[in-house]
C-alpha cells in the first residue's frame, strides 16, 4: 500500500455543491456518458462527507436522444438549458464526428464558455469544442484514431495527439475514452486535493494518477518471451518514496538493466520510470500538506523529493500553485493560513 494511504480523509466541505452538466447529443458514446456520471453524479460514502461535492444533469436538445449504434434512447433528461446553471459542461464525443453539431448544442458550448465555466470533452467531443471556437490557438487532444481528421477540419487548434489529456485551465480535453477517467480523476485532483482523488480512484479500482503529458497510445509489439508485469515493482517503490530512490535502484530490484526497465515503462505505462516516480513522489507530498503538516523541509525528505526549492517547483509544475497556495485551499479544516515553514535546524 502506498505510503499514508491508511490516513482518515479530511478535507473542507464546499459552500455549495459544484454542478455538472453533461450534453447527450444524437449518437453520443454511452460509455463517456458513463464515465461523467460514475465520477461525478453517484453517492461518495468512501470520502465520509455530509453531502456530495458534485451534482449531474444530463441535457440534451431533444426529448428523446439515440445513443451510438441505437444502443438504446435516452429518454428523460433536462433541456440544453440545464447548461445555464452549470459550472463544469461535458461535452462526451461521438463517432461521426465530421457531421457538425447541431446550432443549439453548439450555442450551448459556446455561452457556458462566455460565462466562464469550465468546459471539459471526453474523446472526440473536442471536435464540437473546436467547432464552437473554443480551441483554436489553444493546445487539445482528442483520440489518436481521428487526429488526421481533427487537423484537416480545425487547422487553428494546437493538437497533441499523443497525450491523454490536456487542461488549459478554463478548457480541458480528454483523448480516447479511458483516458476520461484519467481526466476526470485530474479534475477531482484540480478541485479537492491527491488525498480525495485517491480515495475515488481506489473506489473505481483505477490508477490514481496518469500524467495528461503519458501516451494515449502505447505500442505492445508481441515479445518473444512473456514480459513482467511492473505491478509489483511499483507497489515496492511506492513504499520507499521517502528513501534516496533512483531509476538504477528500480532496475536492480526488478533485476534487469536500466535500458530494459525504461522499455518496459513506455511499452506497459506509456511513461520514462524517472516520470513515474516523480509523479508518485508530487503525489505523496501533496497528500501530506493536505493532512497538516506545516514543515516544508519535511514534506520535501518525506515524499522523496530532497530540498524545499524542488518541491516548491515540481509541485507548481504539476498542481499550478506554490506549497503555501496548495495548502490554504486542499489543507485541513481549521489550519492556520500562515505559509509553510521550512524546518530549523
Amino acid at each position: 500500500m502506498p505510503q499514508g494511504s491508511s490516513q482518515p480523509i479530511r478535507t473542507r466541505q464546499p459552500m455549495r455543491i459544484h454542478r455538472v452538466a453533461v450534453i447527450v447529443d444524437g449518437g453520443t458514446n454511452p460509455f463517456e456518458v458513463g464515465v461523467a456520471t460514475e465520477l461525478f453524479g453517484l453517492p461518495r460514502p468512501e470520502l465520509g462527507l455530509a453531502r456530495p461535492l458534485y451534482e449531474v444533469a444530463l441535457c440534451a436538445p431533444a426529448p428523446q436522444v439515440r445513443m451510438n449504434h441505437g444502443f438504446f434512447t435516452l429518454t428523460g433528461v433536462a433541456g440544453l438549458d440545464a447548461v445555464d446553471e452549470a459550472d463544469t459542461l461535458i461535452v462526451p464525443g461521438r463517432p461521426d464526428n465530421v457531421v457538425p453539431r447541431g446550432a443549439a448544442v453548439l450555442d450551448a458550448i459556446r455561452r457556458t464558455h462566455a460565462r466562464g465555466a469550465r468546459v471539459v470533452s471526453f474523446c472526440t467531443g473536442s471536435f464540437a469544442l473546436a467547432e464552437a471556437g473554443l480551441l483554436d490557438g489553444r493546445r487539445a487532444t482528442t483520440h489518436w484514431l481521428w487526429a488526421d481528421s481533427f487537423r484537416q477540419l480545425h487547422p487553428r487548434v494546437r493538437l497533441e495527439p499523443d497525450v491523454l489529456f490536456v487542461d488549459e485551465g478554463d478548457v480541458l480535453t480528454a483523448a480516447g475514452s479511458a483516458a476520461a477517467l484519467d481526466l476526470g480523476l485530474h479534475i477531482w485532483r484540480r478541485d479537492h486535493g491527491a488525498e480525495i482523488a485517491n480515495a475515488v480512484s481506489r473506489r473505481l479500482v483505477f490508477a490514481s494518477h496518469r500524467d495528461g503529458g503519458q501516451r494515449q497510445f502505447v505500442e505492445r509489439p508481441v515479445p518473444e518471451v512473456p514480459d513482467e508485469s511492473l505491478g509489483p515493482l511499483l507497489a515496492w517503490a511506492q513504499e520507499r518514496l521517502g528513501e534516496p530512490l533512483t531509476v538504477a535502484d528500480l532496475a536492480a530490484r526488478a533485476a534487469v538493466s536500466p535500458a530494459t526497465l525504461h522499455r518496459r515503462f513506455r511499452t506497459q505505462l506509456g511513461t520514462t520510470p524517472l516520470a513515474w516516480l516523480t509523479g508518485e513522489r508530487v503525489a505523496l507530498a501533496c497528500r501530506l500538506i493536505e493532512r497538516g503538516e506545516e514543515r516544508l523541509d519535511v514534506v520535501a525528505a518525506r515524499s522523496g523529493l530532497g530540498t524545499a526549492a524542488n518541491l516548491r517547483a515540481r509541485l507548481r509544475r504539476e498542481t499550478g500553485l506554490s506549497p503555501s497556495d496548495y495548502r490554504k485551499r486542499f489543507g485541513p479544516a481549521g489550519s492556520s493560513p500562515g505559509n509553510l515553514t521550512r524546518t530549523r535546524a
